[in-house]
């Protein structure tokens, strides 16, 4: 499992969170109360670093008017986010390289039915999927 550490820093760390969130309570926490929308921006552009594409993402977890009008995300945004920025994280760690995190977060596979593991992140179910995938990856076990 990823450390809270590392997720937080996706979300754009002490600058965007506010503190350090270096255990999984503060982490709960932290998402418990309402994520800053600025975690959620920071998270969609590890995976897609154009500003576009990272808007599109964004507008998924978070309606367009709602996004703009708020400074905060609801307990369900933020758990969205994290769940994101975990995703992120275990992919980052596996490749150990950004570029190459990105280009395998957005490729269609054939091991997630031909959808990109960034989509799959999407539902919970799915991002559990991707973090197998990922762990079987990092272990050198046959996907």
């Amino acid at each position: 499992m990823i450390e809270a550490s590392i997720v937080a820093e996706v979300m754009g760390g002490v600058a965007v969170l506010g503190h350090r969130l270096n255990s999984l309570p503060a982490l709960s926490k932290a998402v418990a109360a309402g994520l800053p929308k600025q975690a959620l921006k920071k998270t969609a552009l590890r995976v897609y670093p154009v500003s576009r594409d990272a808007t599109r993402l964004i507008y998924r977890i978070v309606p367009e008017a709602t996004y703009k009008r708020r400074t905060r995300l609801t307990t369900a945004e933020s758990e969205r986010t994290e769940r994101l920025a975990r995703v992120v994280a275990a992919a980052e760690s596996v490749w150990e390289d950004r570029d190459d995190a990105r280009r395998w977060l957005t490729t269609p596979l054939r091991e997630l039915s031909g959808r990109t593991p960034i989509e799959c992140a999407m539902t919970e179910l799915g991002a559990r999927q991707v973090e197998e995938l990922l762990d079987r990856i990092f272990y050198g076990l046959p996907a």
